[in-house]
C-alpha cells in the first residue's frame, strides 16, 4: 500500500514505481485523480517492456488472463509499456 503525499499526481506516484499510470488507475478504480492521504495498491512488479509488432499477449505473458491480471488491459499494440 502507498499513501498519497499532498501535491503528488497518479502520473508521479507511476513514474515513482516505473508502471504506466493507466495501470496504476485501473488497479486502484480510480477515475480522476488522486488525493492527499488516499491508500493505493501498488501491482507487484515485473520487468516494463515495450510491446514489439507482431507479439502476442500469450507470447509475453504465458496467457491472456496473466497478461490482463499484470496489466488491466485485454489490448496489445506495438510500443506499448506493459509489465511482464
Amino acid at each position: 500500500m502507498y499513501r498519497v503525499r499532498r501535491g503528488q499526481t497518479l502520473a508521479d506516484i507511476a513514474r515513482a514505481f516505473s508502471l504506466p499510470a493507466r495501470l496504476l488507475a485501473a488497479k486502484n478504480s480510480l477515475t480522476g485523480e488522486v488525493e492527499e492521504g488516499q491508500l493505493l495498491t501498488i501491482p507487484a512488479g515485473g520487468n516494463l517492456y515495450r510491446v514489439r509488432g507482431g507479439e502476442s499477449c500469450t507470447l509475453l505473458c504465458g496467457s491472456r488472463e496473466n497478461f490482463y491480471e499484470r496489466n488491466a488491459t485485454k489490448y496489445l499494440y506495438p510500443t506499448q509499456e506493459v509489465i511482464l
